[in-house]
């Protein structure tokens, strides 16, 4: 299944929508959601960090790379964070020398200041086809398990996330197993590394791939007469459970029920094409807010009864410099961070409690109803930021910019940028709240995310 998530840059943030557990433990799991950066009009990394912790409930986060700015944006957030080693690293990192040095470089000069969980290594590796890449794929596994355990981290998880190409056989699900060959040479030794390490085995299910025209409400848990599977005598009223017990029944087979499940990704976009069947804000509202609502029902699936997953919506952001249209509408927020239809997982009160409620499209809101913020746009320099420090804290900017001097409550961190955002902000709000008091010389931007933060608050 060639799908969305191919590159290296990508992200992906953790939503924790509702605390949940598995009948056998007492581990929460959480509802998450991919957050791509192909795309040239993104915030900053902190601006994101602050966003998610001050804004909704989101608790985890999931880069498809060890992007250093990004580990440092969420730094002391409290937020979860997994990173991947890159498809093209794999064969190195599977000698332990190699992990070694990825771990020294890309885990220790963060962790645990930020809270690094998992490591993914590679995406979708078996659906690339490289034969090289598959077979370092399990040695680089346990060289960076190894790496961890020599550097004393025993908390970071290592994995790998699988499209469901991985299968021969998926329908009925009780049919599901492993493309020959590849069943007990590649992933009965990939799920005993589980089993031995106690880590999940992370899979894409996607019924946006996998739908007609015929089978569009059962992909959208919609009511629907559901498939019957005539070996086990259930009936499947969605798609999703359908993909992922198929995924079970191929573990089943190898011996490996026992071996937790992670959605790593899925997601239905809320534009497309004019001629692309199924695709709008409308499906994507149902698919999303139905898939959100089964997980953390608790009623797991047909073959896995009272189980919950770890389920990671596909995503954060609509990226612009997707190839095609669906691609670049997957994403529940817009660049500015507004949404693009409601999940239930902001913290205005649009989220009841711990069990989200059914998303609905966003209607528009009058522009007064929205708090904004001033903030500089991640290419502005520090030079440029220093003389917008300048202007705004003399006479001429008239603001009191007490609170970024030595000893005030927004001095830390101290820097340029920090400082900036401030006071440019604090000029943007004196005067109006207009567009063009945010300009700066293209310096500034305005948000809707609250970059306030410890006892740093800002004006809006």
């Amino acid at each position: 299944m060639a799908k969305l998530s191919e590159t290296s840059s990508k992200l992906v943030i953790f939503f924790t929508i509702c605390s949940l557990f598995v009948s056998q433990s007492t581990a929460a799991y959480s509802i998450g959601v991919n957050y791509g950066t192909v795309a040239d009009n993104l915030p900053p990394p902190s601006q994101v960090a602050s966003f998610i912790k001050d804004q909704t409930t989101i608790d985890r986060v999931k880069i498809f790379d060890a992007n250093p700015d990004i580990l440092r944006g969420f730094a002391n957030s409290d937020i979860y964070v997994t990173v991947t080693v890159a498809n093209s690293d794999i064969p190195a990192v599977s000698k332990l020398s190699a992990a070694v040095s990825w771990v020294a470089n890309n885990i220790l000069p963060f962790y645990p200041t930020t809270k690094i969980h998992r490591i993914a290594v590679g995406n979708e590796v078996i659906a690339t086809a490289d034969k090289t890449l598959i077979a370092h794929l399990l040695p680089a596994m346990k060289s960076l398990h190894a790496a961890l355990n020599l550097a004393g981290i025993s908390s970071i998880q290592v994995s790998t996330p699988h499209s469901l190409g991985i299968l021969s056989s998926s329908e009925p699900p009780s049919s599901g197993r492993f493309r020959r060959v590849y069943d007990r040479v590649i992933f009965a030794p990939i799920l005993e590394f589980h089993r031995q390490t106690n880590t999940p085995f992370m899979v894409c299910p996607y019924p946006f791939f996998g739908f007609t025209p015929n089978t569009l409400d059962y992909a959208l848990f919609k009511p629907n007469g559901g498939v019957f599977d005539h070996a086990t005598g259930m009936n499947y009223t969605n798609m999703f459970d359908a993909q992922l017990d198929a995924i079970y029944s191929a573990m089943k087979r190898l011996g490996y029920d026992d071996v937790d499940i992670v959605v790593a990704e899925t997601g239905w976009p809320s534009a497309g094409d004019p001629d692309q069947t199924g695709v709008n804000m409308d499906n994507a509202v149902s698919y999303n807010g139905n898939l959100i609502r089964h997980v953390c029902s608790g009623e797991g699936t047909p073959l896995m009864p009272n189980r919950t997953f770890e389920t990671y919506v596909f995503s954060l952001f609509n990226e612009d410099l997707k190839p095609s249209t669906s691609e670049r509408n997957f994403g529940l927020f817009r660049p500015d961070l507004s949404p693009v239809y409601d999940v239930g997982i902001l913290r205005n009160g649009q989220s009841g409690g711990t069990t989200p409620t059914m998303p609905t499209a966003m209607a528009p809101s009058p522009s007064d109803s929205i708090k904004k913020w001033c903030i500089p746009n991640e290419d502005a320099s520090d030079e440029a930021l220093q003389a917008n420090i300048d202007f705004v804290c003399s006479s001429s900017g008239g603001v009191d910019c007490s609170p970024i001097e030595e000893g005030g409550q927004c001095f830390d961190p101290n820097t340029v940028r920090s400082h900036a955002s401030f006071a440019m902000n604090a000029y943007y709000q004196a005067n109006g709240g207009n567009n063009f008091d945010c300009d700066f010389i293209n310096t500034g931007v305005v948000t809707v995310a609250d970059p306030s933060y410890g006892e740093c608050r800002y004006a809006a």
